[in-house]
């Protein structure tokens, strides 16, 4: 008698689920894509041709107890980033977001006056990110949650191709960049969820945790400076680059003294867990970008970031991510970043 084991969604992993669902839509009537969608399922937003351009879409969940904890979260910073987690990953494609749709879901017993704070956080963003609420749906749900569909608009080349950023554009010899700094955010999700209040130093890491600022200027010029390869870093850096180097079928070398680790982290929480928050925490929604050096150079001379060169792309057949020190000795952390399922 033949024991059939049931496959638990934890076991697959969020990528794995993904890669499965994927497969189950793969029948004949899903087994030729339509010839106007250009990016499908794999991608930080998917895209499609219109008449002018290439549309890019994207969709966010946030929910109550997985992603943010309603005692300890203002109402106003949930909805700024329902907004600004999807608003990334239209940068993370290069490109500006446009209009958005909601579906909020509440429990029967929520409160009017909490909504109302949950939406001037929505329109706080939808300002500083020139966004449009175009619609939405609500409905009745046993815990919190706000779902955010964002699109954006992309050129389209003369092969027929979007001008967007891809996970899978890298190229071996390429110079790995990161925007901005790393491992704050996850910093301000461990001060959040602690019984001790802030410090005035850690204050800056709660902001960096629940108002994320994504890059979508860097974004947007770094496909005009030729860059092709690109993500955002929200499930931490090395497993964000590790998605580049499965798509890209490449391996990555990554410095350890060359990451840009947010300031102050280290005197907060010392030297070991300040990179263990800068390469694996994730939430930061800096930018990972990929491509020759002189792009890159080009790059930080236009964007109003700071643009920082970690590592590079090498013709590893693992597809491997590797942390050394400037010594060659290898770094292993504990964490390999966020992953929704696991």
């Amino acid at each position: 008698m033949s024991i059939i084991h049931l496959v638990k969604v934890s076991e697959l992993g969020e990528f794995g689920l993904i890669d499965r669902l994927t497969e189950v839509l793969a029948t004949e009537s899903f087994a030729t894509p339509r010839e106007r969608l250009l990016v499908g399922i794999g991608d930080d937003a998917a895209v499609w041709r219109n008449e002018w351009a290439a549309t890019v879409a994207t969709t966010d969940t946030l929910v109550a107890g997985v992603h943010f904890l309603l005692e300890k979260t203002p109402w106003n910073d949930v909805g700024w980033k329902a907004i600004a987690v999807n608003v990334s990953d239209a940068a993370a494609m290069g490109t500006r977001p446009d209009f958005a749709l909601i579906t909020l879901g509440l429990p029967a017993n929520a409160e009017s006056e909490d909504i109302d704070k949950l939406y001037a956080g929505v329109a706080e963003a939808t300002d500083a990110f020139d966004v449009e609420i175009a619609g939405g749906d609500i409905v009745r749900a046993p815990v919190t949650f706000i779902s955010v569909a964002l699109t954006a608009q992309a050129q389209v080349g003369e092969d027929g191709q979007p001008l967007v950023l891809r996970r899978n554009a890298a190229k071996a010899g390429d110079l790995i960049a990161v925007t901005g700094s790393l491992g704050g955010a996850a910093a301000g999700l461990r001060v959040v969820v602690r019984e001790e209040p802030a410090t005035e130093e850690e204050r800056s890491f709660v902001e960096r945790y629940q108002r994320p600022q994504p890059r979508v200027e860097a974004g947007v010029l770094a496909v005009e400076s030729g860059l092709v390869c690109g993500i955002d870093v929200s499930d931490g850096l090395l497993r964000d680059l590790g998605h580049i180097c499965q798509e890209s079928g490449l391996g990555a070398l990554v410095g350890v003294e060359k990451l840009p680790i947010e300031p102050g982290l280290a005197s907060s929480f010392g030297s070991a867990e300040a990179l263990a928050l800068a390469a694996g925490g994730g939430e930061d929604y800096e930018l990972l970008l990929v491509g020759e050096s002189d792009r890159i150079a080009e790059l930080e001379n236009e964007i109003d970031v700071p643009l920082t060169v970690i590592g590079e792309m090498t013709p590893d057949e693992s597809r491997k991510v590797q942390l050394r020190t400037a010594a060659g000795q290898g770094i292993e952390l504990p964490s390999g970043g966020w992953d929704h399922l696991a």
